[in-house]
């Protein structure tokens, strides 16, 4: 459990969040109710333990033992009764836990959303000598995109790709599945794109967020809205160790928002989506190694971009802005010519031990000893939507065509899109 005194007097008040004093007081009443309750559950167990061996002896000396017999049958009733109350307690203090977000780590800034600080920026701005257009039209004009079938097909915020835009997408997911697993270490995984409530719940996405999934029936099951959730919980319940760690693994899979609390915000094109492809990084690291595991992570994820000749930005999210998990979270923010605007195409994060926490993910530090709680971070390397609307919008010409980055080019097997 999170030392929720700590948190209450400290942290708690940099999320911004008014009613998370209100569910700590909460959480900290049910840990004093249910401290109260084993306590007195000891203290009857050990009376009813010293009573047993004197009607022990009373019967062995021929001594009436009645009342005693009767007053510890009083005592076993309260036991029981206790022993109810506190399976209650337990259940509703596990459910205020689990409310309770992550503490901001010391080196995120104060404010909330809007208020974050720019530490890196890399490339040149495109400077267009024509009126951009928004991808949505080039898109449209090109043949890649067709938002009025998707709509059709599934509703508004499902987009259609279709010939080279259906093979730039898969380029982008092949040459980043190369670039993590060649270069940079990783093992890919290819998981289940559906996922049990308990692996929502160890990473956070439940119980708070369950309307902004999308969950079957009858099985209660939920489409992954990130790879984060599977490949956070291949160790869900492990004990790993601690001599193999860092484990870093890579993988593709869609992702299903249903972006609940976003109606109307970016609604236009590929900006703001319910399905969209991503290429997801996830590192399990030792506590001490947690501080450098999260720049090479983000390192990873900015790579992507340089090769994709992306200008971007690394942004450090101020504490009332953090997701509910994250301790700290770096957003990467490519510029996009057509929209003009800097748009988030991955956010790079630690947890710290929170989600271990939740999923008991631990480790032994040299295979040996104690069990600790190991760090768990993870990053998008990156999300397609956004990324593909920057790499038309930047790489668009006078004629209506859009240049394929280099990188791209054995992949997509074409150096331009153009009008057919």
């Amino acid at each position: 459990m999170l030392d929720l005194r700590a948190f209450r007097e400290g942290s708690a008040a940099r999320r911004g969040d008014p009613g998370l004093l209100t569910a700590l007081d909460l959480a900290l009443g049910l840990d004093a109710r249910r401290r109260d309750i084993i306590s007195e559950v000891e203290v009857l167990k050990a009376r009813r333990n010293e009573v047993s061996k004197e009607i022990g002896d009373r019967k062995r000396g021929g001594v009436d033992a009645a009342d005693l017999i009767q007053d510890m049958q009083a005592v076993a009733d309260r036991i029981r009764e206790l022993d109810g109350d506190l399976q209650v307690v337990e259940d509703e203090l596990r459910g205020a836990l689990l409310s309770i977000p992550n503490v901001p780590d010391a080196r995120v800034p104060e404010g909330g959303e809007g208020e974050f600080e720019v530490l890196r920026e890399w490339g040149e701005l495109p400077v267009l000598d024509f009126d951009p257009q928004p991808h949505w039209e080039l898109g449209a004009a090109l043949g890649l995109l067709d938002l009025e079938r998707g709509a059709r097909i599934a509703g508004s915020g499902f987009p259609l790709l279709l010939g080279a835009g259906a093979r730039l997408s898969r380029a982008l997911i092949d040459f980043m599945l190369d670039l993590h697993t060649q270069e940079h270490g990783y093992t890919e995984v290819a998981p289940p794109f559906l996922t049990n409530r308990d692996c929502l719940i160890g990473t956070g996405q439940l119980p708070k967020f369950e309307e902004d999934q999308y969950r079957t029936d009858p099985d209660d099951l939920f489409l992954v809205p990130t790879a984060e959730v599977p490949v956070t919980n291949l160790h869900r319940e492990e004990i790993l160790d601690g001599r193999d760690l860092p484990r870093a693994y890579v993988a593709y899979t869609p992702c299903f928002r249903r972006e609940a609390g976003a109606a109307g915000r970016d609604t236009r094109g590929l900006l703001r989506v319910h399905q969209f492809d991503k290429v997801e990084l996830v590192r399990f690291t030792r506590p001490e190694d947690s501080v450098d595991e999260l720049e090479r992570l983000t390192r990873h994820a900015e790579t992507v971009l340089e090769r994709l000749e992306l200008p971007y930005r690394r942004i450090l999210l101020a504490s009332g802005d953090l997701g509910f998990a994250n301790s700290i979270t770096y957003d990467l923010e490519v510029w996009s010519a057509g929209v003009g605007r800097w748009l988030e195409v991955s956010s790079c994060s630690s947890y710290a031990d929170f989600q271990a926490r939740r999923a008991d993910i631990r480790y032994r530090p040299d295979g040996k000893g104690k069990p600790a709680l190991v760090h768990t971070l993870n990053g998008s390397a990156v999300a397609l939507a956004r990324t593909m609307v920057a790499l038309l919008e930047n790489n668009q010409q006078r004629d209506g065509s859009v240049i394929v980055p280099e990188v791209l080019r054995d992949y997509v097997r074409q150096e331009r899109l153009t009008i057919s």
